[in-house]
């Protein structure tokens, strides 16, 4: 289970069997406790690849927190290998993203990821793999659900329901602004619920979507 070198590009030349098979036996590595020391940075991540491409970008965006003010951006193009499977995204996804991450000059101290963490049929979703590859706290912030059921959560901003699949915790589905569309939040690695919650709220604007992860897809969406 230690032996995937989730750091090298290579590791993600597998079947889709294996890409599967992977993703289990990692999900058991991720961890739900707070994990991380104070926050100066938070880096925003997202990828752009349409179905039958063979290339792909990645877009992090760097922010001061709590602030929210632009500290760096870079963006990676290169090769896509894997096909275009739902549940498997993270193996088209994760090799631009450590092509991008290379590029940085500042580090952040935590990861939000345009998509899901534990709220995967694996509990395995991007933010988790990108968490144990990377070594760092991740939150995944989705704009639709992949899995699980839910109770509508309140009006108000700052409403939360858990998202359940069959009895179990996966993620949360919160409000951020009043009477908006809910987001849906999920721990990714060395993040609790709550936390990643409260960090969603925090980094939160004028816009439904956290800052994060919203200047992100704006980023590579514009190409």
């Amino acid at each position: 289970m230690n032996d995937f070198q989730l750091e090298n590009p290579a590791t993600y030349d597998v079947t889709p069997a294996a890409a599967a098979e992977m993703q289990e036996q990692l999900a058991k590595l991720v961890s739900l406790e707070d994990d991380f020391g104070p926050i100066l940075r938070i880096a925003g991540v997202d990828v752009n690849i349409a179905r039958g491409w063979d290339t792909g970008t990645c877009g992090i965006v760097v922010l001061s927190y709590p602030d929210m003010r632009a500290v760096e951006t870079t963006e990676y193009t290169g090769p896509v290998k894997f096909p275009y499977i739902p549940g498997l995204l993270a193996f088209r996804e994760i090799p631009l993203l450590l092509g991008a991450f290379k590029q940085l000059r500042h580090t952040p101290d935590m990861l939000f990821l345009d998509g899901h963490g534990l709220a995967h049929p694996r509990r395995f979703g991007l933010a988790c793999h990108a968490g144990l590859a990377l070594n760092m706290p991740a939150v995944g912030i989705a704009k639709s659900r992949l899995i699980g059921h839910y109770e509508e959560p309140g009006f108000e901003s700052g409403s939360a329901s858990p998202l359940l699949d069959e009895a179990e915790r996966i993620g949360d589905v919160l409000r951020t602004k009043d009477g908006v569309k809910p987001i849906f939040v999920s721990p990714g690695h060395r993040v609790s619920f709550e936390a990643a919650i409260r960090l969603a709220l925090e980094c939160t604007r004028r816009y439904r979507v956290p800052e994060p992860t919203r200047l992100a897809h704006n980023l590579v969406s514009s190409r």
